[in-house]
């Protein structure tokens, strides 16, 4: 599979936890059994006959990315091996350039955004984030996340982190309040433009400025997203219904220059 050059040690660690790159088709199958039982059993995605047969979530981009995954060593899957409790999808933009594109251009036109930077920049679109529910509650786990991710962005450059991240539900008057937020506070800046697919292309712009309680505001949005924006992440122009997943997307644009630098010396630790 491509982008397995390198052979990962363990990126980070807490007790019985732990951060890696999956390097088996069993761990990649254990993440893609974690998609399915978080988004199609927990949430409300419509999995097709494929994916219902075989209780995983996957598609193409699956053989081409790098998945972060947390394991628990201290419980055991069907297999006996350390069971896959949290998971990110990786793709890097030169495996992309090779493979058909980014995942993310099926949502949004991201050819401005890659035409705005140098050639050669290095960029890595980020998916598929997911845990398991009984592990949502301790921090630890996306903390765990994170600092694999950053070991990860640290070994190949990357200079420009962007993905979709979703919001529950498609009703977006009842997400006006958080997707107004996002479009008044973090919007990505014009010089980079970042806009969701015309024939896609909901208005975020739902309530004025001056009408916002910017800290309710904050509350109201998902963990993930309200991680990417404390970091420093910037919210592409639209936002996408995406009645597959029964979620509405949103577009992040992070440049790595951009992080918070207490947020990266928070992240920057291997081991609790």
């Amino acid at each position: 599979m491509t982008g397995r050059e390198i052979i990962w040690p363990v990126l980070a660690a807490s007790g019985l936890l732990e951060v890696r790159i999956a390097e088996t088709e069993t761990e990649i199958e254990a993440a893609q059994k974690l998609r399915y039982r978080v988004f199609y059993e927990e949430m409300s995605a419509i999995p097709s006959p494929q994916m219902r047969e075989q209780r995983r979530d996957f598609d193409r981009y699956d053989e081409i990315c790098d998945h972060l995954l947390v394991v628990d060593h201290g419980a055991r899957d069907a297999n006996g091996e350390a069971t896959v409790v949290a998971t990110y999808r990786l793709l890097r933009g030169e495996v992309a350039a090779k493979h058909g594109g980014f995942y993310t251009s099926g949502e949004y036109d991201i050819a401005p955004m890659l035409r705005a930077h140098p050639r050669g920049t290095r960029f890595l679109e980020l998916g598929r984030s997911c845990v398991l529910a009984s592990y949502r509650a301790k921090s630890i786990t996306m903390q765990l996340l994170w600092r694999g991710l950053m070991v990860y962005v640290g070994q190949y450059k990357t200079e420009v982190m962007f993905g979709c991240a979703s919001l529950p539900g498609t009703n977006v008057e009842v997400l006006r309040l958080p997707l107004s937020y996002l479009y008044h506070f973090h919007r990505v800046p014009a010089d980079v433009p970042v806009r969701a697919l015309p024939n896609l292309y909901v208005e975020m712009n739902r309530v004025p400025k001056e009408a916002i309680d910017a800290k309710e505001a904050l509350r109201s949005l998902p963990p993930l997203i309200k991680g990417y924006v404390r970091a420093g992440a910037y919210i592409g122009e639209g936002a996408v219904v995406d009645k597959q997943f029964d979620t509405t997307d949103v577009m992040i644009y992070f440049p790595v220059s951009r992080i918070d630098p207490r947020w990266r010396k928070h992240f920057s630790r291997r081991r609790d």
